[in-house]
Order: structure tokens, then C-alpha cells, then sequence
């Protein structure tokens, strides 16, 4: 997949993929106006929501109801450098969800594509050309 980079002004930076834009923004006490989320943001979100995909597809093959499974991520980051050191991901299963598929519908999540990628980060590879 090619993603290409575009800056549509101020602080703002938007990927491009396919038929999609992904736009984000800095807050605005980092010099942007908060018109988006930040890159950082929506790393985090694609955990979470990498997380829902296989939960809410452990459900539909099992003909669970997903609507009232809420899932609560929360980073915990290192005092000094800032930076994530953990990610805790609580699935809030209902009332009558079934007890048997409890630790299940907890490894469904763990599946998680972008969650493995951490675990197993691939190497970066970052070149400067001129366009031509």
C-alpha cells in the first residue's frame, strides 16, 4: 500500500491511501489548530479499533450481540521521556454477554494486526530524493 503525504497548511499533514484521506493536526498549544487528531492519536485509535474488529468479528460468528461491548483503552506513559510504556485495553462485556467466551473474546482481541506489528516491529527504512 502507498501511502503519499500532502500539507494543506499550518500544522496540518494528511496521508492519502486509495480513496481515503486520513487528516491530522497538532493542538493548538503545539502550533496547530486542533481541526484533527494527531498522528499519535490515531496510531492509538488503530490499536483500539484493530482491537474492536476482532471482537466484534469473534461475536457475529458466534451470533453474539457486539452493540453493548464497550472497549476502554488507556496509555500509561513514562514520567521522564513522555513516551507510551503501557497500553491496557478492558473490554466491558454486558450484562447476560456469555461466560463461557469471556477469556475468548479477550484472545479475539489480542489477534489484533496492529498490536502483533509492535510485538514484531518491522525495521524503518527512511531516504530523501528529489522529485522530478
Amino acid at each position: 500500500m502507498e501511502i503519499t503525504v500532502a500539507f494543506p497548511g499550518g500544522s496540518r499533514v494528511d496521508a492519502h491511501f486509495g480513496s481515503f484521506t486520513v487528516k491530522t493536526d497538532q493542538p493548538q498549544p503545539g502550533g496547530g489548530d486542533g481541526s484533527a487528531p494527531t498522528p499519535f492519536q490515531l496510531f492509538l485509535a488503530s490499536l483500539a479499533t484493530c482491537a474492536g474488529v476482532y471482537v466484534q468479528s469473534f461475536c457475529r460468528m458466534r451470533s453474539i450481540p457486539s452493540e453493548g461491548i464497550r472497549l476502554i483503552q488507556t496509555v500509561e506513559r513514562d514520567s521522564k521521556s513522555g513516551m507510551a510504556n503501557k497500553i491496557n485495553l478492558d473490554i466491558r462485556l454486558p450484562k447476560g454477554f456469555p461466560e463461557q467466551y469471556r477469556s475468548a473474546v479477550i484472545k479475539a482481541a489480542e489477534q489484533c494486526l496492529v498490536k502483533k506489528h509492535l510485538e514484531n516491529p518491522p525495521s524503518f527504512s527512511i531516504t530523501g530524493s528529489t522529485a522530478g
